[in-house]
């Protein structure tokens, strides 16, 4: 089974809700819009979106049995974007990630995971 992007979202101000979108940019410091934290993008499987105070991910993705921490040093394509997978957060589920090659995402996309050397 393939990784899909389920849910995107950014967080221009600090405490307030989230906006959802169905397409966004993405920039090389992050999602169009977002305000920036401790990383470019911070991605989430859908279980972690369950939990009674849900992190302020910005990609929520269907993971299709795969473990997203084992994904750490790892490269993502999703829509027209390569996302290198940096770390686990300390405090909260799921993984950052920089961009190393800006572009667009949507809903729906297909994420494929590839060695760091396999996408130039």
């Amino acid at each position: 089974m393939t990784m899909r992007v389920v849910h995107l979202a950014i967080y221009p101000e600090k405490g307030a809700p989230g906006v959802d979108l169905s397409t966004v940019a993405v920039e090389q410091e992050g999602l169009a819009g977002d305000r920036r934290k401790k990383a470019a993008i911070h991605l989430v499987t859908m279980p972690d979106m369950d939990q009674d105070d849900p992190p302020r991910a910005n990609i929520v993705v269907d993971t299709a049995g795969t473990d997203l921490e084992s994904l750490v040093g790892q490269q993502l394509q999703l829509g027209t974007v390569t996302l290198g997978v940096t770390q686990r957060p300390s405090n909260c589920p799921g993984i950052y990630a920089d961009v190393i090659r800006p572009g667009q995402v949507s809903v729906g996309d297909d994420i494929d995971v590839t060695a760091p050397d396999q996408t130039d």
